[in-house]
């Protein structure tokens, strides 16, 4: 193996990437730091890392607060552009991956080393994503990828690995899923799951409430957007972080943003996975409401086209890429007029958008109205007809003639 000095490990503190710290020591003679992305994962999951780290044999860990910036410079840009992959996933570990990478990088600069290391497998979207980042930001930077080059192949090895080098881990042969979580949401995979015939059970789920199992009565919240984004929930405003905070706790009492779909990874295989998203979904949803006011019908069918090949930029982490400021200044530009109010009902899982309105709404009661008007003369509907179906006309009359 070429020479290594000194790698940076994306280290969450579970099994693998306690595993990686003394294997990379052993196989490459080199000195591992530990890096750990706050990306709001939870307290509870970043308790005692950076003591797991060094017992682990790192020489030193870095815990790098990302919540904010997640969300601000990811999260809500991403939002604007309306970017859904497959139709359901709403990028819960994609949009999470270029910070994470941008991050680790720049304390593999700050440390001076010479690799980065990941603890992805090689049959996963992320190998593709932190690595097509670090080639875009550090391509002087050795990439170790453990998983593809070491033999161990399973939990149970994994944990004899570690037992034999008295390195402590709280990690058990039994777990049964496979999870990642930040602030914007929690994936499960594995167990059940890998059978799409099988129904989640109840342990999958771990954030929001069972829909069978929430209030009896609905809640009404008020959201606020400015240009696209999303400024104040019930009237206090907040950063981008906390009002995803607060929308998350709101909703997911009411089960909302629980999606369990079966998705094309990049690799070239099918996953299936249970995802929850509580205050994602009812931002996304508020969004698409003040869309319906403001933008017309060619604004909307564009954004329709480069949302959809923004869903799939983040997917496969493409993200340091000139297409993805090409398609961010597109729904920058029509996010401009994407202000007004939204007022979304909560109940049993489900969110709607009961009232909305807009100082730049398109709407215009006295046109739509079904009732009499003074502004709009039926009869010019004729000839607007005509001339959209022309095309038709021709083309029907040109068959008459040669039949």
């Amino acid at each position: 193996m070429s020479e290594v000095k000194k790698v940076v490990l994306a280290y969450s503190g579970g099994l693998d990437t306690s595993a990686i710290v003394p294997w990379l020591k052993e196989n490459y003679g080199c000195e591992v730091v530990a890096f750990v992305a706050d990306v709001g994962q939870g307290e509870e999951e970043l308790a005692g890392v950076e003591e797991k780290a060094i017992a682990s044999g790192a020489s030193e860990c870095y815990v790098v607060d990302l919540k904010e910036e997640l969300v601000s410079d990811y999260i809500y840009p991403t939002l604007q552009t309306g970017a859904i992959y497959e139709g359901t996933y709403l990028l819960g570990t994609s949009m999470a991956r270029p910070i994470i990478a941008k991050a680790q990088v720049e304390v593999a600069r700050k440390v001076g080393a010479d690799a980065l290391s990941h603890g992805c497998t090689g049959k996963g979207n992320d190998q593709v994503r932190f690595e097509s980042c670090f080639a875009a930001l550090a391509p002087d930077l050795k990439v170790i990828a453990p998983w593809r080059e070491w033999t161990l192949s399973s939990r149970e090895s994994l944990l004899d690995y570690l037992a034999q080098r008295d390195i402590p881990c709280a990690a058990s042969a039994t777990k049964i899923y496979s999870r990642d979580a930040n602030i914007w949401h929690i994936s499960h995979e594995g167990g059940e799951l890998e059978d799409p015939w099988n129904q989640p059970s109840d342990q999958v789920w771990t954030w929001t409430t069972a829909p069978e199992q929430a209030p009896e009565q609905p809640e009404f919240v008020s959201v606020l957007v400015e240009q696209g984004k999303v400024v104040a929930v019930n009237g206090e405003r907040y950063s981008p972080y906390q009002c995803l905070v607060t929308l998350n706790q709101i909703a997911a009492k009411h089960g909302v943003g629980r999606v369990d779909i079966v998705e094309n990874r990049l690799v070239g295989m099918k996953s299936r996975g249970c995802y929850e998203t509580p205050g994602g979904t009812v931002i996304m949803a508020a969004l698409q409401a003040i869309d319906e006011l403001v933008l017309d019908k060619s604004s909307r069918k564009w954004k329709e086209t480069y949302a959809s090949e923004f869903s799939h930029l983040v997917y496969d982490g493409r993200w340091f890429t000139p297409l993805k400021d090409s398609i961010l200044a597109a729904a920058q530009a029509l996010a401009g007029n994407a202000t007004g109010e939204v007022v979304l009902k909560l109940y049993k899982g489900q969110v709607v958008a009961v009232q909305k309105q807009s100082v730049n709404s398109l709407y215009s009661e006295d046109f739509a109205t079904f009732g009499e008007d003074d502004v709009y003369d039926q009869s010019h509907a004729e000839g607007f007809i005509r001339l959209f179906s022309l095309s038709s006309r021709i083309a029907a009359l040109n068959k008459q003639k040669q039949s």
